[in-house]
């Protein structure tokens, strides 16, 4: 994706009131987030731009957005604040950092980057102009998440010691008309859901520090299962079963599977044990969900009702914009994008030496979410 250089970066038209959204990427991921950014009334969307400037056009239209074009009208639009990058993964890294150069703040759609080099380089990137990096999942700020954390930090579940986490399909192929790039470098099963199962561990273990795992795949390639591209067979460039243990800073430990191989879908599973309990948390793809505490001796769960905002995508936006108007960090950060990133790369070089790997990096801790924080409400 070739993007043209700014002359000099844009800043900010105003401290007060809404801020400017633009959205680059215009694709099927970009209704998700326009249900809810064009309603916030915090944010103002002012243009959405893809390199297919039909797209941009057609989804602004539809969302009642004024402006469309290219991905320089969202870079360099005077008005805008934070672009938000909804691009494939190989350009997410690209397209962020030419934001931050033309002076935006950014969120991103997960994975923050393919490899560390480039993710370190994004950090670095907007620490040195002074933009704040914004990273989905924002999942875990929704309520279902957000519970879960009031519950274990209240202690309800004694001291947490171990986690398990599911997913599980027969992949994508069969209903996504262009699935190709899900199973390419960056992609499969890992990085393409790691993020919301791992993101969840780390809020509630802390950093990773080691993780080992093995991984495979079982045919070299695939077929396109529906759409107009239904038919077409493509390679398989990924392991597409995974299976990954992770040490935390704190001692605790977890077992995860990520695979795009089961007949039988497990989806969301996530479970917390502690020392008095287990809780089993909402799948973290989602904002909302019932939570069950298993205690010892019962024979069914306390049911749990998730109690907080459940809107969807494009809190953490919401999040990160109050937080630009305030002053105070926001919580889904660049930072700890990259460490889920680590982690997962981690996870790849330990499918193929066989060893242990060390995690280097760090999550930096994020405040809670009030259970009253309303997006619908006008706070700037």
């Amino acid at each position: 994706m070739s993007i043209p250089a700014a002359s000099s970066p844009s800043t900010s038209s105003s401290l007060r009131g809404p801020v400017g959204v633009g959205v680059i990427g215009a694709g099927n991921i970009s209704k998700a987030y326009l249900d809810n950014l064009t309603v916030f009334p915090d944010l103002k969307v002012l243009v959405i731009a893809d390199l297919f400037e039909d797209a941009a056009e057609a989804r602004a239209k539809e969302y009642g957005v004024p402006g469309w074009g290219g991905p320089e009208k969202a870079l360099y639009h005077p008005d805008v604040e934070i672009i938000v990058n909804l691009t494939i993964p190989a350009a997410h890294v690209e397209v962020a950092t030419a934001a931050v150069n033309a002076g935006k703040h950014v969120w991103t759609e997960k994975p923050f980057s393919l490899d560390r080099e480039s993710g370190l380089g994004l950090l670095k990137a907007a620490d040195a102009a002074g933009m704040r990096l914004g990273t989905a999942p924002d999942t875990f700020l929704g309520a279902g998440l957000q519970t879960a954390r009031r519950i274990i930090e209240r202690g309800d579940i004694g001291t947490p010691l171990t986690g398990m986490t599911t997913f599980q399909t027969p992949g994508p192929e069969s209903w996504h008309p262009n699935p190709a790039f899900l199973f390419q470098h960056g992609a499969g099963p890992l990085f393409d859901m790691g993020p919301y199962y791992l993101t969840a561990l780390v809020q509630t273990f802390g950093s990773v520090r080691k993780v080992a795992a093995v991984g495979s795949s079982a045919k070299a390639t695939r077929i396109i299962g529906s759409g107009p591209k239904a038919g077409e067979e493509f390679a398989v460039e990924v392991p597409t079963h995974v299976s990954a243990m992770a040490q935390f800073e704190r001692g605790a430990s977890s077992h995860s599977v990520f695979s795009f191989e089961s007949p039988r879908q497990r989806m969301g599973f996530v479970e917390i044990t502690g020392s008095e309990a287990t809780l089993s948390l909402p799948d973290p793809n989602y904002f909302d969900g019932d939570l069950r505490l298993w205690r010892p001796g019962a024979e069914e769960p306390e049911i749990i009702p998730a109690t907080g905002p459940a809107n969807g995508r494009g809190l953490g936006v919401l999040d990160m914009a109050r937080a630009l108007r305030s002053g105070t960090p926001h919580r889904a950060t660049g930072e700890l994008a990259y460490h889920v990133l680590d982690t997962m790369v981690s996870i790849s070089e330990s499918v193929e030496s066989g060893s242990f790997v060390d995690v280097t990096s760090n999550a930096p801790a994020s405040e809670p979410v009030p259970e009253d924080w309303a997006p619908e409400t006008a706070t700037l």
